[in-house]
């Protein structure tokens, strides 16, 4: 009597004439509904995964579908059937690239070794400016020193080198997951499909060496505290071919003495003598590209706060230009003459009322 095969198609959830990239697409969507990580202690769920992977892994095969598609449409196993009588779970099945679509970046299972081909690390690298230098751009010498490719060995590590022994040289060996086998990276060769059987001697097997170099760097206009420049490609050398990472220059700028900033605007604390507080006057206001002459109304207050518009800083973003804001001191003479307190005296008259009224508790 014939033995029920299981309808892989139906267990996926697609239909029989589904793409190779549809099966996928769907053997993706269940894994990461139904895994062990995701669902710990269900059993359910953890029959369930086996199930998908048993469909997946004949599904998922052109040639191992083809002969469940020849089995016919009543999903029976016929005795000139041979495919997969009663699915072999001992059989290599790729798993690698699905699992690490989605659990990479999901603090699960993490499937295969370390990639043999990558970027090269970024480099963090400190740099001051003066507030005008922030303001107007500046072109800066600095010197980086960085891990390059070893020019002996081509960042190889290898002076003479063989077929990786582990992995026949395919730079893929197959471990045991519970019920399947896994394909990842040959510990032994990184993923390179050769040994190494003589170290370089410059670099002493590292593959890379230490190159300091003197380079100009152009910081744009507009940079503010925790900037960062990046100047791509001087950074680490890659790994396996991988290109270089970044040299990242992080923004400090040096405390000004008469400007503090916030981001595009700037504040400047002006102080003025009583005269021109009290009467008005035309003034000159410092700014951080010059000066700007600001007119001083009649009866102006300690503290008081003007803007300049537009005297800030440049966006590098928008390019719209900030403002800037004095803030008014009234600066006290000292050392004041006794001829002058009469004069002094007849001013406070002045006052209609006590300007700390309100202040006693």
């Amino acid at each position: 009597m014939p033995t029920a095969v299981k309808d892989y198609y139906q267990i996926l959830g697609i239909s029989r004439d589904a793409s190779q990239d549809d099966i996928k697409k769907a053997y993706r969507k269940l894994a990461r509904k139904y895994h062990p990580d995701l669902n710990p202690g269900d059993k359910t769920a953890e029959e369930k995964f086996k199930e998908i992977n048993e469909a997946y892994a004949v599904l998922g095969d052109p040639q191992k579908r083809a002969e469940y598609d020849r089995a016919g449409t009543t999903f029976e196993q016929f005795a000139g059937f041979e495919g997969f009588k009663g699915f072999d779970f001992g059989e290599t099945f790729d798993f690698g690239d699905i699992f690490g679509d989605f659990f990479g970046n999901m603090g699960g299972t993490r499937f295969g070794a370390e990639p043999h081909y990558a970027k090269g690390e970024d480099i963090l690298m400190g740099i001051e400016l003066t507030l005008e230098e922030a303001f107007t751009g500046v072109t800066r010498p600095i010197s980086i020193t960085r891990a390059v490719n070893c020019d002996t060995c081509s960042g190889t590590g290898a002076e003479s080198s063989q077929t990786c022994p582990a992995c026949r040289g395919t730079g893929k060996i197959q471990i045991s997951k519970g019920f399947f086998k896994i394909a990842q990276t040959c510990a032994e060769c990184r993923g390179t499909g050769r040994k190494i059987t003589s170290l370089c001697k410059k670099c002493g097997g590292r593959g890379k060496t230490v190159y300091t170099e003197a380079v100009k760097v152009k910081i744009p206009a507009g940079v503010d505290n925790g900037s960062i420049v990046k100047l791509r490609g001087m950074g680490n050398a890659g790994v396996g071919g991988g290109p270089a990472g970044d040299m990242l220059l992080e923004i400090t700028i040096r405390p000004h003495p008469v400007f503090k900033r916030k981001g595009d605007d700037i504040s400047v604390q002006l102080p003025v003598t009583f005269g021109e507080a009290a009467l008005g006057a035309k003034i000159e206001v410092p700014t951080i590209d010059g000066t700007a002459v600001m007119k001083l109304p009649p009866g102006t207050q300690g503290g008081q706060r003007f803007k300049l518009a537009g005297k800030g800083f440049v966006s590098p973003k928008s390019k719209h230009r900030g403002d800037e804001y004095v803030d008014i001191k009234i600066a006290v003479p000292t050392n004041i003459p006794e001829n002058a307190n009469e004069a002094i005296k007849a001013i406070e008259s002045l006052y209609k009322e006590n300007p700390r009224k309100g202040m006693s508790r």
